[in-house]
């Protein structure tokens, strides 16, 4: 299987959330599975010096933006054994940050049309592309409409992945021709239209032969109003080629006893992970005390979040006998809100408002809760890594977190982690209290510990589900439209 990964931000070249972790992790772990995998993604000024030095130029040319005619130049480079292309454009590319400029549905048209265009000077001819979230939208659509007539296209089948339905790439309906070039037939219900305007994610999702989300339990949701963004009846027609699997993380990278971020390593050995609260509590300046357990959140602080909730009865958190550390940057109300509550309980809350994978790291490694209370959550990332690093999650029960974390059962003592059910403050301070008594019965906690050192969430088994899924879209089998 030959297979084209096309994102807009990858690990470890460039990251604002978990699809870079998920472009960055899963090619590797397919890679060990027998496929030739490549990911492609654009050349952004913010990729670290270190990597464009490795970077070589391997074809120029240009491509049409509509009439206009822009310079296309496509890098290479290898990491971790997986060929990676960057799409280079100083225009559209090199600027600080990688989404919110105003021309965004210029820059990501001309990336998805400088993909295809690329593809036969790369001597690559993929069977599959997979497409990530709706920067790359517009491949599947492309492909359809300008390439599929080409011998060389002819054969290539697309997979549409939806990290995060909420963000859709919608622009205004004459984009359609001043940009894409595309005639008046794509501005239909079934096609790119959506509420007067078009969606690069519902391109995507329509033109696509099969489509993955990151979780069962979110390929559920987004089948509904609630949860489908306007998305739902197409994502209903289509449920047939929808599939749900859930992601992973690289083992190797996350790893407590190898991790370089860490001051003491340690695996099952939980008074080495007490070792590490203790440094990080003096380096926060917080009470130097390895009984108080600590609860983490690290997070984008926005909405999605649930931090709503944590803001509800952060009070009540706050009297029980723990502390808090938070670690994320995001909407400036919740910046506040966290920076305020730090400075009235200095001893209880650490707040950094900025992002720093070092500084992660040692959060995940030093607490002992890691808590995720998602209004929604397509799979998540930051549970899965607390449970590597032996931190029990507290979470609500939506998309990937209902799949990846079993609620404790004191009875017969399974269970990952505290889950509550409702979108409601006090049913979350509930779960976190049960979490904070756990943390003070030692058979109980030890086996929680236990469980969690049972689980699996590296990429073997959804590799294998992708796989088996790339082999049926490749051979017409998944929803040819």
């Amino acid at each position: 299987m030959q297979i084209l990964f096309v994102t807009s931000e990858a690990v470890p070249f460039i990251k604002t959330g978990g699809l870079a972790d998920v472009a960055g992790s899963l090619p590797k772990a397919l890679k060990a599975q027998g496929a030739d995998v490549r990911v492609i993604l654009p050349k952004y000024g913010d990729i670290p010096e270190s990597f464009k030095d490795q970077m070589y130029t391997v074809h120029t040319d240009s491509v049409y933006v509509n009439w206009r005619q822009q310079y296309c130049g496509i890098e290479e480079l290898e990491y971790d054994g997986v060929t990676y292309y960057f799409v280079d454009n100083q225009f559209y590319f090199n600027r600080q940050g990688l989404y919110g400029y105003g021309d965004d549905a210029e820059r990501f048209a001309f990336f998805c049309r400088g993909v295809l265009e690329a593809l036969p000077k790369l001597n690559f001819q993929p069977d599959v592309i997979h497409c990530h979230d709706w920067h790359t939208g517009l491949v599947p659509v492309f492909l359809e409409a300008n390439y599929k007539q080409y011998e060389f296209y002819h054969n290539m089948r697309t997979m549409f992945t939806i990290h995060n339905l909420k963000y859709q790439g919608v622009f205004g309906r004459e984009v359609l021709s001043d940009i894409l070039n595309l005639g008046p037939e794509h501005y239909q219900t079934e096609a790119l239209e959506f509420n007067d305007a078009i969606s690069f994610m519902k391109g995507g999702i329509a033109y696509s032969n099969s489509i993955t989300t990151v979780s069962p339990t979110y390929a559920e949701e987004i089948q509904t109003h609630y949860f489908g963004e306007g998305l739902d009846g197409l994502l209903r027609k289509r449920s047939g080629d929808l599939h749900g699997i859930l992601n992973g993380i690289d083992y190797d990278v996350y790893d407590p006893m190898t991790d370089p971020h860490l001051e003491i390593h340690y695996r099952g050995a939980m008074n080495k992970k007490k070792l590490n609260k203790t440094m990080l509590q003096a380096q926060m300046g917080l009470p130097v005390n390895g009984n108080i357990p600590m609860i983490s959140i690290v997070t984008r602080l926005v909405e999605q979040k649930g931090l709503d909730l944590i803001h509800r009865v952060l009070e009540d958190i706050l009297a029980e006998d723990v502390q808090l550390v938070v670690l994320g940057t995001g909407q400036s109300y919740y910046e506040a809100l966290f920076r305020e509550a730090a400075h009235r309980h200095p001893e209880k809350l650490s707040a950094h408002i900025y992002f720093s994978e070092e500084m992660a790291r040692k959060v995940y490694a030093s607490s002992d809760l890691f808590l995720m209370p998602s209004l929604f959550e397509p799979c998540g990332i930051g549970q899965l890594i607390a449970m590597r690093y032996r931190t029990v999650p507290i979470v609500r029960e939506t998309g990937g977190l209902k799949d990846t974390v079993q609620a404790y059962n004191p009875v017969d003592g399974t269970g990952t982690g505290f889950t509550f059910h409702d979108y409601n403050a006090h049913e979350m301070l509930y779960a976190i209290q049960r979490g904070v008594r756990a943390y003070g019965e030692k058979e109980t906690w030890n086996k929680l510990i236990a469980n969690i050192g049972k689980t699996d969430f590296s990429w073997k088994a959804s590799a294998k589900q992708y796989m088996q899924l790339y082999r049926q879209t490749a051979a017409g089998r998944a929803g040819v439209r």
